[in-house]
């Protein structure tokens, strides 16, 4: 198995796993409309204002595994942090500790960066997901809750 950076060349594959995450994200119940593809991938993980950097796994030259993340701060604790905005591993090759080495070569990226945790979002069906976290010995954080609203509806021109 080898871990590396991701490329403009990985579309295709980043975005056939995507699917299969968000249909089994769907399967658990979740509403969202996933609507990530290789365009998508493309204008927005590379350029000069890219909005993410990824990490694919392969075996035998095939992708069986993708961790997507950008960078933020948090003032609470002054601290630069980690997002991992997306990790799927193919059903196929799950137990092998490719998410684990995903995880693993995210927390090297972040500490080179100086960030000093990396954070993430669990839908809260996925308790497949929320076990392995935990097994990597991740907390869930308590008393915080994700919030979300479209700029446009706080923008001058809404108003």
């Amino acid at each position: 198995m080898k871990i590396r950076e991701a490329t403009r060349d990985d579309a295709e594959s980043v975005s056939q796993l995507a699917s299969e995450f968000h249909r089994y994200l769907r399967s658990l119940g979740d509403p969202t409309r996933f609507n990530f593809n290789a365009e998508a991938y493309v204008r927005d993980g590379f350029g000069p204002n890219r909005a993410f950097f990824g990490l694919v796994a392969e075996e035998e030259e095939k992708t069986v595994g993708y961790l997507l993340y950008h960078f933020g701060y948090d003032t609470d604790h002054s601290r630069r942090l980690m997002y991992v905005i997306d990790l799927y591993v193919d059903l196929e090759y799950r137990a092998n500790g490719i998410g684990k080495a995903l995880m693993k070569r995210a927390s090297e990226e972040a500490l080179s960066q100086g960030a000093t945790d990396l954070w993430w979002g669990v839908y809260e069906r996925n308790t497949s997901a929320l076990k392995f976290y935990e097994s990597l010995g991740a907390k869930h954080i308590k008393g915080v809750y994700f919030m979300s609203i479209k700029a446009e509806a706080l923008s001058e021109k809404s108003t």
